[in-house]
């Protein structure tokens, strides 16, 4: 097995490499872009469309389009080797449709281009990580760091991002944050320059239609227990500040310094989870990482303060650091002869958990109340890492 690449090489590495520095400012930008929007749709839906509650909670259904999108654009980007080509593309048309919405009048009109053209946003980073594996496996680079730095980049995109978006909205309206998402969409082209990569059918693979279908039932098993142990952050986002003001009486401050501390955990463990993946296996460490999510929503759910939820959300920064950083790694191991494709349908895979676990918790959430809606993506998270740690026996050379 190769030795692990000191820290400061892989930075280095991706300092000295123009494709790898664009794709982590590419990366950022999208990060940021998406993140500033994301918390804001429902809220404009709302108070600027007039629309329901109701009907704004089924806007998140058109992220079920996101992995068609993911999947297509993956298949003709390995059937072409036109990564960066795509790349441009899919980043032209997601900034479009943040534009449209931007532009609405009519409630209609951000579900419809939601469901057309935002999925293409996702899309084009995974074009950007294929492009990335295609360069490394060439020159013989350390794939797996340099991936997890890029997607780190990402990461802190999200980090940023909702915040940048709530001084927005606040400064100067719900219209004007969705045009600075478009801009930041598109501004993902600019690190890039006019730089193409052309892809190595020796390196990476032959076309998917010469693909048995059998050969990608690893990477959906994958991609379905992943959404098993994803589908409770609806849960998280939307219940835990609730259950913190009604049941547990924390002030604003509180529930903010709470609902912030995954992501600053989050970001900073990203850089360790490589090496550690490397040690423990790939699989086991993200059983470990689905055991946390698991404690974290089981002290949701059973803790009298604050304190609890504190712990709990630590739990859900190493969670997400996990599958954040070892998650695209794997189901790019898991179809190496079309990275695109599979880099497309992971990366798709995230708003299809929230569409399912906004589905499932909301309707646990009437039934039980809170904070016992907590216990159903507890045992979603406990089914997943069961299955994702027999999926580790099954593969050991990965």
């Amino acid at each position: 097995m190769r030795a692990p690449e000191p820290p400061e090489s892989v930075v280095r590495l991706i300092l000295a490499t123009p494709l790898y520095r664009g794709a982590v400012l590419a990366q950022f930008l999208s990060g940021i872009g998406i993140a500033a929007a994301a918390p804001q749709i429902a809220t404009f839906l709302v108070d600027e469309l007039g629309a329901s509650l109701t009907t704004a909670g089924l806007y998140y259904l058109t992220s079920l389009t996101a992995p068609i999108v993911g999947f297509v654009l993956g298949t003709v980007s390995d059937r072409t080797g036109s990564r960066l080509g795509l790349f441009r593309l899919a980043a032209v048309l997601g900034s479009l449709g943040w534009l449209g919405i931007s532009a609405a009048t009519v409630w209609w009109v951000p579900f419809l281009l939601s469901a057309l053209l935002l999925g293409f946003a996702g899309a084009a980073s995974a074009q950007l990580f294929a492009a990335v594996h295609d360069r490394l496996a060439e020159q013989g680079g350390p794939v797996d760091d340099v991936t997890a730095l890029v997607r780190m980049a990402l990461t802190a995109g999200w980090v940023v991002g909702p915040t940048m978006g709530a001084l927005l909205a606040s400064y100067v309206g719900l219209r004007a944050t969705f045009v600075a998402t478009a801009v930041c969409i598109l501004a993902q082209i600019v690190p890039m320059g006019l730089m193409r990569v052309t892809r190595r059918r020796v390196t990476t693979g032959v076309p998917l239609a010469r693909i048995p279908f059998r050969s990608m039932l690893p990477l959906l098993g994958f991609i379905g227990l992943f959404i098993l142990v994803y589908a409770g952050e609806p849960a998280r986002y939307a219940y835990l500040p609730i259950h913190m003001r009604e049941n547990l009486h924390a002030s604003p401050a509180v529930i903010g310094a709470v609902i912030g501390l995954q992501p600053l955990m989050q970001l900073p463990l990203m850089a360790f989870i490589v090496r550690i993946g490397r040690r423990v296996g790939w699989f086991r460490a993200l059983g470990v990482g689905a055991a946390c999510g698991m404690t974290a929503y089981l002290l949701f759910a059973l803790s009298p303060s604050v304190v609890g939820l504190f712990i709990g959300q630590a739990l859900m920064g190493v969670m997400w650091a996990t599958y954040a950083t070892i998650g695209l790694i794997l189901a790019q191991r898991l179809l190496p002869t079309a990275v695109a494709t599979a880099s497309g349908m992971f990366l798709s895979a995230t708003p299809l958990a929230q569409a399912v676990g906004g589905f499932v918790v909301g309707t646990t959430a009437g039934v039980v109340g809170l904070p016992m809606a907590f216990f159903a993506p507890v045992l979603m998270c406990l089914f997943g890492g069961i299955g994702l740690v027999l999926m580790g026996r099954r593969y050991p050379s990965l």
